[in-house]
């Protein structure tokens, strides 16, 4: 059946994004934290990094510090939880493959949001963002907030609303929302609301008498890129309803990739920080390996605590590698570049290992004086297909490999089961 004349089909964008992700993947699979206030907590448990809206109506601020909220847990009736990455990352894989089907075009933006682009009339863009809402609650068991806009700006502002104004439904469509009552929205809030608009940079704007998102939607783009930047300016057009900010496939960074931990306990010896920078340049090989990716350069780097001024080490070592590569054993003798410089008896409490100079495997196959045995015995991918199957524990290479697992690893005493990545740890149903 054709379509009515006065329903124009238009092209916008969408803006879905989980609503306190960490704590309502955390939910999903344990109902007796539905209604109640949930924290999750960085890493080491130091601080809280996600809170459900009962725990933000407790006061809980982002990035308090658990030791000062434990004490009051219990009278709150608060519930911690420490970060669990791979229940989360698999969370997050499911809700953007899920998403992916309502677009021929997705961008992920991040572990809990994306842009998709949507076309059709105002009734049916409205109708897609409620059943992307619903396919999420039901299918997965997030929720969600959906903004469309003609631009990424207004489709970040118009989920923001969303979720502020119970009215929506958790679904606003910019142009759907009459005129006035935008401009009064935009009138009232202060430009560091508006995405890529920090602290820092508000400030700026306000020395130009540039104080709300109106003002800067009526500023003169051109002047603005002249003060600030290219970037301000198409932030400008973006709010008069010109898209700038183009769509991106693909948004993982490929210039640089880094693995970096707090530890729970110090690492005192060379031979520790051997021990952990083997460890480091395994991950940092899978994680390659994960993007089809090889790096020519590696950055390995540690340092102690701020907080200790009397015994300050901040050492740190670029190894230029032989040959682009992803393989463990090449990334860990590099990596181990960095152990002379560690002075026995301090006590560092992070390390890490950067690689760059990144380029797509395959691209062009080294001479054959140049080929790597252990790439060509797919070392690297073998060990990551153990992993995967029987746990992060079972494999290692050198001294990354050591049983029981070393103890400086990251401290997380209130984790909840890897529910969808580890077969040991899949949630039981009992039947009545």
């Amino acid at each position: 059946m054709s379509r009515p004349a006065t329903m124009p089909r238009t092209q916008e964008i969408a803006h879905v994004d989980v609503n306190s992700f960490y704590a309502s993947a955390e939910r999903i699979f344990d109902p007796s934290l539905e209604g109640r206030p949930v924290i999750v907590l960085s890493n080491n448990d130091g601080c809280a990094v996600t809170r459900s809206d009962e725990a933000k109506a407790l006061g809980i601020v982002l990035g308090e510090p658990w030791f000062k909220i434990a004490p009051r847990a219990k009278e709150w009736g608060l519930q911690a939880r420490s970060s669990n990455y791979e229940l989360y990352g698999s969370i997050s894989s499911r809700v953007m493959a899920l998403l992916a089907r309502y677009s021929a075009w997705q961008e992920v933006y991040s572990i809990d949001e994306c842009f998709l682009g949507v076309k059709g009339s105002g009734e049916d863009l409205l109708a897609l963002g409620r059943a992307m809402k619903e396919a999420c609650s039901s299918h997965i068991g997030v929720p969600v907030c959906v903004g469309i806009a003609p631009t990424k700006t207004l489709a970040k502002l118009s989920n923001k609303w969303a979720k502020k104004n119970k009215a929506f439904g958790g679904v606003c469509r910019w142009e759907s929302v009459p005129a006035a009552e935008r401009e009064a929205l935009i009138a009232r809030l202060p430009v560091n609301e508006i995405w890529g608009v920090a602290t820092r940079l508000a400030k700026r704007l306000a020395g130009m008498g540039i104080y709300s998102i109106r003002d800067l939607s009526r500023a003169d783009p051109m002047m603005i890129r002249d003060r600030f930047s290219v970037v301000m300016m198409r932030t400008v057009l973006e709010l008069q309803g010109t898209p700038c900010i183009p769509m991106e496939e693909e948004r993982i960074g490929r210039e640089q990739l880094i693995f970096s931990r707090s530890f729970s306990t110090p690492i005192r010896t060379p031979e520790a920080m051997r021990q952990v920078m083997s460890v480091y340049a395994q991950q940092a090989s899978a994680r390659l390996a994960k993007h089809q990716l090889q790096a020519k350069v590696l950055t390995a780097f540690a340092a102690t605590s701020y907080y200790n001024p009397a015994d300050t080490s901040y050492p740190s070592v670029v190894v230029p590698l032989p040959m682009p590569t992803a393989d463990p054993v090449i990334l860990a003798k590099a990596a181990h570049a960095l152990v002379p410089r560690i002075h026995d008896g301090l006590k560092y409490v992070r390390a890490g290992i950067m690689v760059t100079d990144l380029r797509p495997s395959g691209n062009q196959p080294p001479l054959e004086l140049f080929e790597n045995a252990h790439e060509e015995r797919r070392i690297g991918p073998l060990i990551e297909d153990v992993a995967q199957r029987f746990g992060r524990s079972s494999i290692g290479l050198g001294v990354a490999g050591l049983k029981g697992g070393p103890d400086w690893s990251m401290r997380r005493d209130m984790l909840s089961p890897r529910y969808t990545t580890e077969w040991t740890e899949l949630p039981v149903v009992k039947a009545a």
